[in-house]
Parts: C-alpha cells; sequence; structure tokens
C-alpha cells in the first residue's frame, strides 16, 4: 500500500507542501547520517565482504570493491568518471586486509592500494540500499488525495523569473506527474518561451510545437470532437514522449474537459491486489502501432515494450505504456500466455477506470498543463465548437537534468 493511501485510510490528509517534507526526497529515499559512533561491523568472507551499518546488512563482491575505488589514481572527483580499467582487474581479487575509523573504510589490496570507502556511500551504493530507495519519490493520488493535497498551480511571471518558482513547480510535477502554470499569455510562442524553462522540446512526427483544432487533418481520434479515453501518448514510440504540455488557447463552445489519471496509483493497487496479474503486465512485452496516410502524412511507428516497466530490484514502475487505441496485433505472447495477459489487463483496465481515481479538470486559455507521460493518463469528454489546443513534447532526461540541478531527487 502506498504511503498516501494508508494515511489517506487513517483520515490524515496532508497539503502537497507538508507531504513533500515528511515524504518526499528525503523520507522517501533510504538514507543513512554518518555519526560520530554508527553502528558498524564487517567481516571479510570467502567470495565477498558482509557490512553491517545502522542495521542494514549488506554484501559486496570484492571486484565492485575494487572498480568503485574512489582514490585518485582510479577516479576523477573533478569529472566524476573512472579511470581504472576495469577490464584489468584480477576477477579473483581479494583484499589483504581493511581498518575502520568513525566513518570509514579502508581495504589493501594485494598490490598495495588503499581504498577508502565512507561508510555512508556505501550504504547508499549497495544492492540492499537500493531497493529500499524509490528512484524517484511520488506521491501516489486518486482525485480525493490530489484534491485534499490543495497543490498550487505556479504564476507564470514568477515562473519565468525566478528559479525557486521553478525549483517549487518542479518539485511539485515530479510528487505528483501533473503541475499547472498559470497567467501565460494564450499563444504558441509564450507556451514554447515557458516549456523551454523547463527542458528541451521533442520534435515528433507531429513537429516540435503542434497547434490543432478538431479538423481531422491527422490520422489521430485526438483531431476529432469525440471523447477520448484515458491512455498515455507516443506508445507506438520505442521511447515513448516522457513530458507533455497542453494549452488551450481558445475554446467557443461546451465540454472537453480533461480526464486524468495516475497510472502509477492503479499500478501499485495491483500489485498489492495481485502480484502475478502486475508480473504478467510487467513481463510481457507486446506492439503499439501507429500508421498514417493522409494528408500527406506517410507514418509508421512502433513501439514494443510492456504495459508496466519497472526497476527489477524493487518492482518500483517508472513507467506505463497503456493505450488501447495503438494497441497492435498481439503477436508476442503465446497463446497459453496470452489470456493471462487479458486478465492482467482487464484488472488495470478497471482500477484505471473508477471514478474515484478520476481527476478532471477545464483547461481555459492562459491555464497551462504538465503531464508526466510515462506516468499520468490523459483523455476528454467530447465537445462541441471550435476548441484550439497548442503544446508539445519534452524530453524526459533534461527536465530530470533541470530538476537534479537545482536540487531535486529525480
Amino acid at each position: 500500500m502506498s504511503l498516501m493511501r494508508m494515511l489517506k485510510r487513517l483520515g490524515v490528509n496532508l497539503s502537497w507542501r507538508q507531504g513533500l517534507e515528511r515524504f518526499g526526497a528525503a523520507g522517501l529515499r533510504f538514507q543513512h547520517t554518518a555519526t560520530h559512533s554508527p553502528s558498524f561491523t564487517h567481516q571479510l568472507l570467502s567470495d565477498c565482504m558482509e557490512v553491517n551499518y545502522c542495521g542494514l546488512v549488506m554484501h559486496f563482491d570484492y571486484v565492485w570493491l575494487r572498480d568503485h575505488c574512489r582514490s585518485a589514481s582510479c577516479y576523477n572527483s573533478k569529472t566524476n568518471q573512472r579511470n581504472l580499467d576495469t577490464a584489468t582487474i584480477d576477477l579473483n581479487i581479494k583484499p589483504v586486509k581493511s581498518r575502520t575509523d568513525e566513518n570509514n573504510l579502508y581495504l589493501t589490496w594485494p598490490d598495495g592500494h588503499v581504498t577508502p570507502y565512507n561508510l555512508a556511500w556505501l550504504a547508499q551504493s549497495s544492492y540492499e540500499g537500493q531497493k529500499k530507495s524509490a528512484v524517484q519519490p511520488r506521491v501516489l493520488w486518486d482525485a480525493e488525495i490530489y484534491s485534499n493535497a490543495k497543490v498550487p498551480s505556479t504564476d507564470w511571471e514568477k515562473f519565468m523569473d525566478c528559479d525557486e518558482e521553478l525549483k517549487n513547480f518542479l518539485e511539485r510535477f515530479l510528487l505528483y506527474g501533473i503541475a499547472f502554470v498559470d497567467g501565460v499569455p494564450p499563444t504558441l510562442e509564450d507556451t514554447e518561451e515557458l516549456t523551454q524553462r523547463v527542458g528541451l522540446i521533442r520534435e515528433t512526427i507531429y513537429g516540435r510545437m503542434w497547434s490543432f483544432t478538431s479538423d481531422f487533418s491527422r490520422g489521430d481520434t485526438a483531431y476529432t470532437k469525440l471523447a477520448l479515453d484515458r491512455h498515455t501518448d507516443t506508445s507506438y514510440f520505442q521511447e515513448p514522449c516522457g513530458m507533455q504540455v497542453f494549452h488551450c488557447l481558445r475554446h467557443e463552445g461546451t465540454g472537453g474537459r480533461t480526464l486524468l489519471v495516475d497510472g502509477f496509483f492503479a499500478a501499485d493497487s495491483l500489485l498489492h491486489q495481485s502480484p502475478e496479474n502486475f508480473g504478467v503486465l510487467s513481463q510481457t512485452p507486446i506492439k503499439h502501432e501507429y500508421l498514417e496516410n493522409q494528408g500527406g502524412y506517410r507514418n509508421h511507428m512502433i513501439g514494443i515494450g510492456p504495459v508496466l516497466n519497472v526497476y527489477p530490484w524493487n518492482n518500483e514502475v517508472y513507467m506505463i505504456r497503456y493505450n488501447n487505441y495503438d494497441r497492435s496485433v498481439i503477436n508476442t505472447v503465446p497463446h497459453d500466455v496470452v489470456r493471462r495477459w487479458y486478465e492482467a489487463h482487464r484488472l488495470l483496465t478497471l482500477l484505471l477506470r473508477k471514478p474515484q481515481n478520476e481527476l478532471w479538470v477545464k483547461l481555459k486559455p492562459g491555464k497551462v498543463l504538465f503531464v508526466d507521460n510515462w506516468r499520468v493518463l490523459h483523455g476528454r469528454e467530447s465537445f462541441k465548437g471550435l476548441r484550439q489546443l497548442c503544446g508539445c513534447y519534452l524530453t524526459r532526461d533534461d527536465v530530470l537534468n533541470t530538476a537534479r540541478s537545482l536540487g531535486i531527487q529525480a
């Protein structure tokens, strides 16, 4: 059960800032703080070193220890790059002696080289420590959790001029997978300038910045007035676009509300309700496909991957690829597995379609929505009248790079 769900059941409601302070980048990540007398023991076993530090029992292969030496001759601390040639390490290497002080472990190797290891660094860098960590902290949400968190929107002028406001925006965005900026002039040019504050725009078959109405100018249901069920975009890319930006420049009509669903919340529910079905969706690759032959556009895109992409050491979901419109022929699954896949997909779909998981928002000129396309599914209700949207995709690596450069765990 996610932390926020547990708190909800206990009747505890947190604002987004309380959630960040109590359970955000510091609280959700496994950490060790070095003290003057840390609880620490170690022993050299035949094939590895066992370390017990602050209650965490870790095992380190000796080749790994030699490869991760951070001495000046083995590692360039200015460039943060390895100098040591890993291929030259004896695969049967073993230290000849060890010693410790309050915060460090020292190993002496057969050639006399001494490697110092900071104990807190070892704990953070260990497999056992990583299993207890979230690569990217997040708050899982349904409509009630998100509403009770009272996540504020960001003011456009402050966002453009103040790095601290940009940091606050990115903290909220990475915790929840969505974020809003208000007061943006309703033009494509100002929307583009806004997005470039966050990261690089990813050019795709739809162009760099796109602006469209329901004129069916492209071979996609998004270019109509029809309702769209929840989905992630570009599932037919081998690497789906990481972040998406929406800005409604104009709407002279009714309807067209935007639907947002936290896919990680649904995946977490699936993991706890049915680990077997979670495993099927995280281990079975399927195809998504985009075929377009209309208005001078000729495209054929194919993306292959599981619906749920997870880090294998801790089952943390890092991407959901869910789009029933663009799912292709299932020919990557043998017949004795395909029924299990359909059962698992059906259960996930039911979770995604629970009314309490649906957050509905009305996009208006001036309000820009950022969506983590690897996490949050979006859709819309049908609409009437002229409705013009603009937006773009952002490269995920560059958005996370911006966040890390501001001191955010991402």
